[in-house]
């Protein structure tokens, strides 16, 4: 890894998002939109909200990041811009790792907007210190962002690394909690579950509903999403190809 090229790369790819603003705008809008229209959805059940809203809150930020990530690095391959870059000294980690800088900045940004607008406008009643809900937004975010760099050496075209989502995200987002507990399921999906990430991140936000302080449980949860983002970005740059198929 050498540190300057990591953040030559970072600099890159967020003066590219920059001059994308439909990009910008479903990475930071898009999560917030969502947010109030669940919202007002339960207008005449508040409490509904208070008990999904925090895992949500989670999940849509993971949801956007992952189908961002995963199309942006491929375009980097289908265009050729890969290849050119790795025939400088720049290594597959250096590349990969710029890239999780690049949009872990846009993570914090995502969180910021997201929890102000949920806390806030929204009501969203919690028991845990905000700033711990905030945390957890943003390793969510950063949890999708690596996963989507991770299906993104997989996939050969824009079309492919959307086909991704339904087969990577959505068996988690079904099984992590959000529907039914995990503890009444059958035991051969709570054994699926517990190897999940989603599922810990679910986790960290509905425990912080609940919980006014910080327990091993939480920091469990916490562990669990930042070692499922580093080891995503670890096979990444292992798997990471210059060409595409």
């Amino acid at each position: 890894m050498n540190t300057t090229r990591t953040l030559a790369t970072a600099r890159r790819v967020l003066a590219q998002l920059r001059h994308d603003p439909r990009t910008i705008a479903m990475l930071l809008v898009v999560p917030c939109v969502l947010l109030a229209l669940l919202r007002y959805m339960f207008d005449q059940q508040p409490q509904l909200f208070d008990r999904v809203g925090a895992a949500l809150l989670g999940i849509f930020p993971l949801l956007v990041m992952f189908l961002v990530t995963s199309v942006a690095m491929l375009r980097e391959r289908t265009t050729g811009t890969l290849e050119r870059l790795l025939t400088m000294p720049l290594g597959r980690l250096d590349l990969l790792l710029g890239y999780a800088l690049a949009f872990g900045v846009v993570a914090l940004a995502q969180a910021v907007l997201a929890s102000a607008l949920t806390l806030g406008l929204l009501g969203l009643k919690v028991a845990g210190p905000a700033w711990l809900l905030f945390a957890v937004a943003v390793g969510d975010g950063l949890l999708g962002m690596a996963l989507g760099l991770l299906v993104s050496a997989f996939a050969a075209t824009e079309f492919q690394a959307v086909q991704f989502l339904p087969a990577v995200i959505l068996p988690q987002l079904l099984l992590c909690g959000l529907f039914v507990p995990r503890a009444d399921m059958a035991a051969v999906l709570r054994w699926i579950s517990d190897v999940l990430p989603l599922s810990y991140a679910v986790d960290a936000m509905t425990r912080l509903t609940v919980a006014t302080g910080v327990d091993a449980l939480l920091v469990r949860d916490l562990a669990v999403i930042a070692g499922a983002a580093l080891l995503a970005l670890s096979l990444g740059a292992a798997t990471l190809r210059r060409r595409t198929a």
